[in-house]
């Protein structure tokens, strides 16, 4: 295991912890290619059916670290042609295998969350928030960008309101204005933080896991589709369910009011 990231694993919930608190637990190189290599693993597990991610310590993510950006071996040093493929092979693999990773995966987001931490829990199903939490799309204040995906994620979970004063701005909001604009669906002291998304992740763990990872895969694929295109994709995926064991599991067990057991089959 990749000594930036704690990983545990409950019945079906995984915890994934970033675990670089000297640094704020920044998006660095490692920690990408870290987390990218987790989630490969957790997929090919079979028994996680849903992951919490957080950070340990006072901070859930600083994001990109300022210093990098001035040191003389690297960012100053690139070719115009270098950078691009510098984001294109480096963070921006992190959005494409949080886009393709079927697993819901809830944010625990405990103290700031900046620029790209500020889109790796945007990158997330949804976020739940302690009262200390606070998030920033700051990449203007560097002079630069969201490189990672920040400006399509935000308006599809804020708005385009709201989306554009966070990103123009990169002003940071506090937990209880992000609940207000939609961006966390809760928020609770920092001491409970931890045991409601347990809890939100239980109650979607106890469902069938197949139904949940094609309801994910639906909402985030109907985004760019006509409802049209949208219906018969579900269409598809609805014969698929009805030809899986867990659905006449799921009907027998509402039935014959008992709790039902599912084997992702």
């Amino acid at each position: 295991m990749n000594s930036l990231l704690d990983y545990q694993k409950d019945g079906g919930v995984a915890t994934i912890r970033l675990n670089d608190t000297r640094r704020r637990n920044g998006l660095s190189p490692d920690m990408v290619d870290g987390l990218i290599d987790l989630l490969t693993r957790i997929r090919r597990e079979r028994d996680v059916r849903c992951v919490v991610l957080t950070g340990n310590g006072e901070v859930f993510s600083a994001g990109g670290d300022p210093r990098r950006m001035l040191a003389p071996d690297l960012y100053p040093a690139m070719s115009t042609a270098e950078l691009r493929r510098f984001y294109k092979e480096g963070i921006q693999r992190l959005p494409l295998a949080l886009h393709d990773f079927d697993i819901p995966i809830i944010a625990a987001v405990d103290g700031p969350a900046i620029g790209a931490g500020c889109d790796l829990a945007c990158l997330c199903d949804f976020r739940i928030a302690s009262e200390r939490a606070t998030f920033s799309s700051s990449f203007v204040k560097l002079g630069i960008i969201p490189g990672d995906g920040g400006a399509w994620l935000l308006p599809r979970i804020v708005g385009s309101g709201h989306a554009a004063e966070m990103l123009l701005s990169g002003a940071a909001i506090d937990a209880q204005t992000a609940l207000g604009m939609g961006l966390v669906s809760a928020v609770t002291p920092p001491q409970n933080l931890l045991a409601l998304a347990g809890e939100k992740a239980r109650r979607i763990a106890a469902n069938p896991p197949h139904a949940v990872q094609m309801a994910k895969r639906l909402m985030q694929e109907s985004r760019s589709l006509s409802l049209p295109a949208a219906l018969e994709l579900s269409a598809s995926m609805q014969a698929l369910c009805h030809r899986m064991e867990d659905h006449r599991e799921a009907v027998s067990a509402l039935l014959e009011k008992r709790a039902p057991h599912f084997t992702g089959k």
